[in-house]
């Protein structure tokens, strides 16, 4: 009897993958499993591993050192302490990365939080907070879920940490950062995100770690981290789903 009470959750699973065949999150093929991505389009996503820059984590072809800096961390230095990515955010991972943001693809949260939390192993488990990038309020109520809010949960719960998704809060409403230039993405973030006052007498001295889906300029994570750093806390670090490199 318990050999079969174990079994049938085992094969209730895939009778329903049998009539309902999961899909790949890219290019929506049916895939017999709940990988979340088909073989072809895995082979196709450029992880980032190796030689990166130490604060920002943007990767290097060749390794030199591990205290490297990238360019832009030494022309304009950033808020937060460091950064790492998971993935390269390019033709092959765009397409599944929007799907997850816009589309209701968040099934593929179980997926992207596990290569979060293999890119970002060290930082996460120094963190005393796991927070997301907040939404503000009209554009969660448009989306119904902040992205940023359903990794930062499944990666504090992967590590049992505490996830706080309120501790910081965005009141202003800015645009899409896509519509903007380099300079004027980090015009649009500017004084976004205030800490909520609930938290002011916990953050003193802690290492919050920022979860969000993709990285461009820098400049939302920079400005979270100036807010962060503003109100005590002594380690601001970040780990992103993907990031933007440079051809």
């Amino acid at each position: 009897m318990h050999i079969i009470r174990a079994l049938l959750p085992g094969l209730f699973n895939k009778g329903v993958n049998y009539l309902f065949p999961p899909v790949c999150g890219n290019c929506d093929c049916a895939i017999w499993d709940n990988a979340g991505i088909c073989p072809n389009c895995w082979k196709d996503l450029t992880f980032i591993s190796g030689a990166c820059c130490k604060l920002c984590g943007y990767p290097f072809e060749l390794s030199h050192g591990d205290d490297l800096v990238c360019g832009e961390c030494l022309k304009s230095p950033k808020k937060f302490d460091q950064c790492r990515a998971a993935l390269v955010y390019d033709v092959f991972s765009k397409d599944m990365i929007i799907g997850f943001k816009h589309a209701d693809k968040t099934y593929l949260r179980a997926l992207f939080t596990q290569w979060l939390s293999l890119c970002g192993q060290d930082i996460i488990n120094e963190a005393d907070f796991i927070i997301p990038i907040p939404l503000h309020r009209r554009r969660l109520l448009k989306r119904r879920y902040n992205q940023a809010g359903l990794l930062a949960q499944g990666v504090a719960r992967l590590h049992h940490k505490k996830y706080t998704p309120d501790l910081l809060l965005r009141t202003k409403n800015t645009s899409s950062q896509g519509q903007f230039s380099m300079s004027g993405r980090w015009r649009n973030v500017r004084n976004a995100f205030v800490l909520n006052s609930k938290f002011k007498d916990e953050i003193y001295g802690k290492h919050i770690v920022l979860i969000d889906d993709v990285y461009t300029t820098g400049a939302t994570l920079d400005s979270c981290a100036r807010t962060l750093k503003n109100a005590g806390a002594s380690t601001v670090s970040a780990v992103v789903l993907a990031r933007v490199t440079k051809e």
